[in-house]
């Protein structure tokens, strides 16, 4: 027989995300898959058996068949994305069932819920493809790392992007300040540090600050100045599973977080001023970022010193040229007044920016 279940076993995930078609008659199962979907944030449809009206079965982004319902489920249009739960460990026919209804894979409950909840959480997403992720770090202190990092977030904003900045330096001072969003409500790094599992993309965006036309994720003005690994590893990797760009500006100094950071990255930006301390001190930080991120490129910032050019340097770091960053006189008077840097769309800042994005976010842009 087909047939929803309804009202009582699904309020308790009301309100959530769609989520995956249930097909069960088995009421412990049920329990656990809606208790793994509420994990998730995911509203599931339930149903005794393959839905009479087809796109249930055919568009679910997921479809969970307990092994009651395997039977019941023969014949039905063969897709990705079905699996088969169950409990009994010592099932001797579970493949067999597998096989008669297309199954892409066989799970029992209680040992495969992390890995199902995750499987869930993506579904209901709906993931695609990650965002471009690309980190901002100064070779050298003043560098002006923070500056490029919102510059390069405000451009990706403007340019119609789903835009994540994530402020990784707890030393810098707070890249919602220096946007002008300080009091701006949502939440800040304090309340993710106890994160270690899996963080939703949607919850995390709905929940910090919007800036801008972009989402911030900074500090708050408290003495906490630490990131466990595993929050940085979360949150990073929930925000790169929303899609669009995402700019993380890192420490100078290589922590267990920085280093998390560094192995989402897709590319690093190393900001090098156009002298020669400033290359040598930048020389270190490669060396220390190289041992993790793979694509890092040298962003050089004039003034140059006598002999120096953009090429020149990113040659003694033997790194590839993203481009000069001009000096901008300018800049400095527009952020005291209240702009954020690079909101001048037709100064150097915006100009390097929107300029970067476009080969960035070209199809051959970044491998």
């Amino acid at each position: 027989m087909s047939g929803s279940i309804t009202a009582e076993r699904t309020r308790a995930v009301e309100g959530r995300r769609a989520g995956p078609l249930i097909v069960t008659e088995d009421v412990a199962l049920l329990d656990d898959l809606l208790r793994l979907c509420a994990a998730a944030g995911a509203e599931p449809e339930v149903h005794h058996a393959v839905p009479e009206h087809r796109p249930s079965w055919d568009e679910a982004p997921l479809v969970l068949v307990g092994d009651d319902a395997a039977a019941r489920c023969r014949g039905a249009t063969r897709r990705q994305g079905v699996v088969l739960v169950g409990h009994d460990q010592d099932d001797a026919d579970v493949w067999r069932r597998a096989v008669e209804i297309g199954a892409d894979c066989v799970l029992r409950l209680p040992d495969a819920e992390g890995w199902l909840v995750d499987r869930i959480a993506d579904a209901a997403e709906g993931v695609g493809r990650q965002a471009l992720t690309v980190g901002v770090i100064g070779g050298s202190g003043g560098a002006g790392a923070s500056t490029l990092a919102c510059g390069l977030a405000l451009a990706a904003a403007r340019a119609g992007r789903r835009t994540l900045l994530v402020d990784g330096d707890p030393l810098g001072g707070g890249l919602d300040v220096l946007l002008g969003g300080e009091r701006a409500e949502g939440r800040r790094w304090p309340d993710f540090a106890a994160s270690k599992g899996r963080v939703a993309g949607g919850a995390l965006e709905e929940s910090l600050p919007a800036v801008r036309g972009l989402r911030v994720l900074s500090w708050d003005r408290g003495d906490s100045v630490l990131v466990p690994p595993e929050a940085m590893r979360s949150v990073l990797a929930a925000g790169r599973r929303r899609g669009g760009v995402v700019v993380v500006d890192l420490p100078r100094r290589i922590d267990e977080a920085a280093t998390e950071a560094l192995a989402q990255l897709d590319l690093g930006l190393l900001v090098v001023p156009g002298e020669l301390r400033a290359v040598a001190a930048a020389g270190r930080v490669a060396s220390l970022v190289g041992m993790v991120l793979r694509d890092l490129r040298a962003v050089v910032r004039g003034p140059y010193a006598a002999g120096l050019d953009e090429q020149w340097v990113a040659d003694a770091l033997r790194l590839p040229l993203a481009g000069e960053l001009p000096l901008d006189p300018r800049l400095s008077a527009a952020q005291d007044a209240g702009l954020p840097p690079g909101a001048a769309v037709r100064g150097p800042l915006a100009r390097f920016c929107k300029a970067f994005w476009e080969q960035a976010l070209a199809p051959d842009g970044v491998s």
